[in-house]
């Protein structure tokens, strides 16, 4: 019985470790100038993060100091939230599989349509009613200021493959425009203003350029399913460990019943 609550207390040690990139990978999620703007989508994985952290150390305590109750409840609880995180990938999996980006001759960077993402994304992220919100908070941040740090000429901007979707779909006109560069947030003299709907909502404003577009709104959804990919990675490997923990840690739990009930027969007990 020792043993095997030895066992456990250690794989309940290695299950908390693991909540740590889970939550790291959220916070991440969570810092990024997107997320930041998209509250709908930035906390969930670093709650889940955060319960998985606490009940693992519920865990390591009722293993170490032989509470079978503790560790009962615990193995329910990480059953759950080993379920919900199953849950929150394959939900993030299939809302991000759709990719709205397309290639421009003689460019570095992609442009982005907004019919090319998920309908859950159009219509839970990007809607009228989320835009007026989210809009403002993109031009708060330095996502397109920085463009104009970045690069000065016109080849510079053009080659570049570093230019995030956020800030083709929102720093930018769409290139069938026909704008003529004069710096990455500084566009004139468009020369096929029916190439797009959004080639009339261009301003260069600094405090307007592109917010108010559909290639903004696509831009937008493009970086969210950049960070959720590189972000779901992590996770698809974290949630491997945690299962074949859990797995291990039921075997040894049950093992250490049947043991403990067998001593008690031998006893008289039973």
């Amino acid at each position: 019985m020792a043993l095997a609550n030895n066992l456990t207390a250690i794989l309940n040690l290695l299950a908390l470790l693991c909540s740590i990139p889970i939550t790291a990978s959220g916070i991440w999620l969570a810092s990024k100038p997107d997320n930041e703007c998209v509250n709908l989508l930035r906390w969930p994985v670093v709650v889940l993060g955060v319960l998985i952290l606490l009940v693992s150390a519920c865990g390591f305590i009722g293993a170490y100091q032989y509470k079978e109750t503790l560790l009962a409840v615990y193995l329910c609880c990480m059953a759950i939230l080993i379920g919900l995180l199953l849950v929150v990938l394959i939900f993030a999996f299939v809302v991000t599989r759709p990719d709205g980006s397309y290639q421009v001759p003689g460019r570095g960077y992609k442009e982005y349509r907004l019919e090319g993402f998920s309908n859950w994304l159009r219509e839970n992220v990007v809607d009228s009613k989320n835009w007026g919100k989210i809009r403002a908070c993109l031009a708060d941040t330095n996502v397109c200021p920085k463009l104009s740090q970045q690069f000065i000429t016109a080849d510079q901007f053009f080659s570049s493959s570093s230019v995030t979707p956020l800030q083709s779909g929102c720093c930018k006109p769409p290139t069938a425009c026909g704008y003529s560069f004069v710096n990455p947030t500084l566009w004139q003299n468009p020369t096929n203003m029916a190439a797009d709907a959004d080639c009339y909502l261009w301003n260069n404003e600094q405090s307007q350029l592109c917010y108010n577009c559909n290639s903004c709104k696509a831009g937008l959804l493009g970086n969210l399913r950049k960070d959720w990919r590189k972000s779901n990675l992590i996770l698809i490997i974290t949630v491997v460990v945690l299962i074949c923990v859990y797995v291990i840690a039921c075997s040894a739990f049950r093992n250490a019943q049947t043991e403990d009930l067998f001593r008690k027969y031998k006893q008289g007990w039973v």
